[in-house]
């Protein structure tokens, strides 16, 4: 029984060890929505929709800030 123990402590402790930089980076919120807007959920069409909304204002805004700088 204390073999077993002793095993059942090394090997959590082993698998816990992971390296901190194999791990990748977490999603960004647009990364995360985008995977929603592709899938089969509920609401996933109006995920698709804000997005492609959020992509127009980005652009117009980017076109009016060099119009500016002329």
């Amino acid at each position: 029984m204390r073999h077993l123990l002793i095993l059942l402590a090394l090997s959590t402790a082993a698998s816990s060890c992971r390296r901190a930089d194999s791990a990748s980076p977490p999603a960004t919120e647009r990364e995360r929505d985008s995977v929603i807007g592709a899938s089969q959920l509920p609401g996933a069409k109006g995920v698709q929709g804000a997005l492609r909304a959020s992509d127009s204002a980005d652009a117009r805004r980017a076109r009016e800030d060099s119009a500016g700088q002329n």
